[in-house]
């Protein structure tokens, strides 16, 4: 595939290439261009001249052309989750569940668009300003850059695109150098429903090459989800132009059993948030902080059920648990649960890699000390056990991880329960269902190291538009 720039396909400057993996097999699919600052520059260029246009399109004209593009993801839904499929390594029936949320999300924006509108401050409400009408209005920020990472491109896709156009601003996408033929896709896809050239473009820049459009002051907003390593250095970069960031980064969610829990539900969630996307997840359960009386009856039946999914290759229709990313990926998770071993943690199922797979692992006798249950995120399908006695010490535990992004908390008393989600330091609390959730409607965004910002239905246009007050000086007569 190539990069698509100013409404056509291209290649990079450059003429450079990188080859993208299929993480199951180890085989190239497709080679795409490597685009460099160059390549950033005139997509930029474009993205300036073409945003002036778009935002003038009436919202209802915008609509019309994202619900046209709806229509050619559904006549092309199994080709496009076939390509997410090879490209992630993702099972083929999450691939399809992804595809099938476009039109969940775009749906979304595209009709809280039609509502979201301008505020008027009555005259008089304030002494001396009784003969003064000021209106408050919401206007495109400009060209916003859309960092999306690996682990679910069009769900975040769907977060930063769709938000950005309804709103009247352009759109670069910048996908994981992982996995970018979807997003490509997507993008042409776009166009082809009638978004104007310039208005939504897609390049492959690896790694640091994405500091050039952050860099840019060109640029009005930063929309980035990934690692806080990355978070922090984008936000060192856009502060020296002062470009504006929403920033959903890493998590290591506290996933809190209490002594009065169901454990059966709690098995059963966990089966949902930690294995899903082969536990590749920002917001999936990472610490299970399970009460001291229930945690040999909490491994058992984990491990009971986990035994249950169909682990393997992720084109066939039965996988329930694919590979991860990449061979890098996986021998990150292999050193980090033997770390974790090596603090007094205990594999009792799973632990072995095979190239980009990592089976599903379960330690228990993970000390509250342990780096897992501190600020060691894995990204993967391992579930650490760590035990407690007190409500108290389980917060404890769960508070002390640098990160906030999502976390949980199981108990039949739902007084205590909230008390425990309200103790929490994190952006979400779920109770009595595990911490991987996420509606398109719902703001999410984490605290401390987990991000800056909310995204969703309910707050992401406020992020993407920026305040005008038009006052009508004198307006009225008194």
């Amino acid at each position: 595939m190539k990069l698509f720039i100013n409404g056509n396909r291209a290649e990079s400057v450059s003429g450079e290439t990188f080859d993208v993996i299929n993480p199951a097999t180890g085989k190239v699919i497709d080679s795409v261009p490597r685009a460099n600052a160059k390549d950033i520059d005139i997509a930029i260029t474009a993205a300036v001249e073409a945003q002036k246009s778009w935002a003038k399109v009436a919202i209802n004209k915008r609509a019309q052309i994202l619900y046209r593009f709806l229509e050619l993801v559904d006549l092309n839904a199994e080709s496009l989750a076939q390509t997410l499929c090879a490209e992630n390594g993702k099972p083929i029936c999450e691939a399809r569940a992804e595809i099938g949320n476009i039109r969940i999300g775009f749906s979304g924006f595209i009709e809280h668009a039609k509502h979201f509108y301008e505020t008027v401050i009555p005259a008089g409400t304030e002494a001396g300003q009784e003969t003064n009408l000021q209106i408050i209005t919401r206007e495109p920020v400009g060209v916003i850059v859309c960092i999306i990472p690996f682990n679910f491109p069009c769900d975040l896709f769907d977060q930063k695109v769709a938000p950005a156009l309804m709103m009247g601003n352009a759109a670069i996408v910048l996908p994981s150098s992982d996995n970018p033929l979807t997003l490509l896709r997507l993008t042409e896809l776009l166009a082809e429903a009638g978004v104007p050239a310039g208005v939504a473009q897609c390049l492959t820049a690896p790694g640091a090459t994405k500091q050039a459009a952050v860099s840019d002051p060109r640029v009005s907003l930063i929309t980035l989800t990934g690692s806080t390593e990355v978070g922090i250095n984008t936000q060192e970069i856009a502060a020296k132009t002062l470009t504006k960031t929403a920033l959903e980064l890493g998590g290591n969610d506290a996933f809190i059993v209490l002594d009065d829990a169901d454990i059966d539900l709690a098995v059963e969630e966990l089966i949902w948030g930690r294995t899903y996307n082969t536990g590749q997840v920002c917001c999936a359960s990472k610490r299970f902080i399970v009460h001291n009386s229930l945690k040999e009856e909490f491994a058992k039946k984990t491990i009971a059920r986990i035994a249950k999914q169909k682990f393997g290759d992720p084109a066939l229709e039965e996988t329930e648990i694919g590979c991860l990313i990449s061979e890098k990926a996986a021998i990150q998770v292999e050193q980090q649960v033997l770390k974790t071993v090596e603090q007094g943690g205990r594999i009792v199922l799973g632990g072995k890699r095979n190239g980009a797979y990592y089976e599903p692992t379960v330690l228990v006798d993970v000390p509250a000390s342990a780096d897992v249950a501190i600020d060691m995120e894995i990204f993967g399908p391992v579930v650490p056990i760590i035990g407690f006695d007190t409500d108290a010490e389980a917060i404890a535990i769960a508070n002390s991880s640098k990160f906030g992004l999502s976390s949980c908390v199981f108990s039949r008393d739902f007084k205590r329960a909230w008390a425990v989600a309200e103790a929490m330091q994190a952006g979400g609390a779920v109770i009595n269902g595990a911490s991987f959730f996420r509606s398109f409607e719902m703001p999410f965004g984490g605290w401390k190291y987990s991000g800056l910002g909310t995204e969703g239905v309910f707050s992401t246009f406020e992020e993407m538009t920026r305040v005008k007050t038009i006052v009508l000086k004198n307006l009225l007569i008194r």
